[in-house]
């Protein structure tokens, strides 16, 4: 499906799903991903030791943890993938096309992004702190009771440019490498990963496989991500923050799309922020001014305008290889 005209089918059917996501949206009910969301955390809850039981915690060696936790991504990941490539075999052409197009749609979540951020942005711009509290701590896990307007404002620049990455650009990568079941693979690792991948007692060594598949996924898209942030700002800026920054960065794959996106926008990220009552210093991302309501605008037509290059840039290498075959 990837050679000749497939290529150029893939790169229609990537407009096409992006396209979908613009006009729609998230679903209003019953979104696949809130679905296996719960699917997930049910399963996590049966083969997770450190999930309530004292006494099974102290019991568990942490290799038989470590594989409950592969096993419960297994569980959760493999059925709907194999159920994708298998549907799509049996379907006709036409169909199974069409299927391609809605599942990277409900994979996507461009239109979300813009839809979760640009809100705080106006309700800082018209001076309604509390609601834009309330809108920021939608999206992220610190502290916002007390966030002041620049606070709020980092934290949804900060959620833009990493989240682009993956819910928009690491999904794009995986349709065009192996169309729905690779942008569906894809999406559920990275929400597992969201949902187990933390250093935590109970998550540690449960959710330590789901974090290294996600950290694997994400590599290649990840760098893409910070080479398309760079090429569409102040590139000079955008790479060398790269270059000095995202190494100090916790997540391998964050660190070079926050430090990039940071640098291409000029402004400074990381810093201060609190989680559960407690502040933390996070490293520095990016440099220049600190983050406004204005930015958040910004950080979003970064996030829109790097993905019309990429299917832009699609379009255009399928049109040659298909000239070429």
């Amino acid at each position: 499906m990837l050679s000749g005209l497939g290529i150029l089918a893939i790169a229609l059917l990537t407009i096409a799903g992006a396209a979908l996501d613009m006009m729609l949206g998230e679903t209003r009910r019953w979104h696949p991903l809130v679905g296996f969301g719960s699917v997930a955390s049910r399963l996590e809850r049966r083969l997770n030791p450190h999930s309530s039981d004292s006494v099974k915690q102290t019991q568990t060696p942490r290799h038989m943890t470590i594989l409950r936790g592969t096993l419960a991504w297994m569980l959760a990941v493999l059925p709907p993938v194999l159920a994708v490539v298998l549907i799509l075999q049996v379907l006709p052409t036409i169909a199974a096309l069409a299927v391609h197009a809605i599942l990277l749609y409900l994979c996507l979540g461009l239109r979300s992004l813009r839809d979760h951020t640009v809100p705080i942005a106006q309700a800082l711009a018209d001076g309604e702190l509390a609601a834009a509290r309330n809108l920021t701590s939608r999206i992220v896990s610190r502290d916002t009771d007390n966030a002041s307007p620049a606070d709020l404002s980092k934290a949804a620049v900060e959620s833009l440019l990493e989240n682009g990455n993956d819910a928009v650009f690491g999904t794009l990568f995986w349709f065009a490498i192996a169309g729905a079941p690779g942008a569906v693979l894809f999406r559920l690792a990275n929400t597992l990963d969201a949902m187990w991948g933390y250093r935590s007692t109970r998550y540690n060594l449960f959710g330590r496989v789901a974090a290294r598949i996600d950290d694997l996924l994400n590599w290649i898209p990840a760098r893409l991500t910070a080479v398309s942030y760079a090429t569409l700002g102040h590139t000079q800026l955008a790479f060398r923050c790269w270059r000095t920054q995202a190494a100090a960065w916790p997540s391998p794959n964050a660190g070079p799309v926050m430090s990039a996106g940071a640098g291409t926008l000029g402004l400074a990220l990381g810093g201060a922020a609190t989680y559960d009552g407690v502040s933390e210093i996070r490293p520095p991302l990016g440099s220049g001014t600190v983050a406004t309501f204005t930015d958040i605008r910004r950080a979003w037509q970064l996030v829109l305008r790097t993905t019309l290059l990429w299917l832009a840039i699609l379009l255009v290498w399928a049109v040659i290889f298909t000239q070429k075959g």
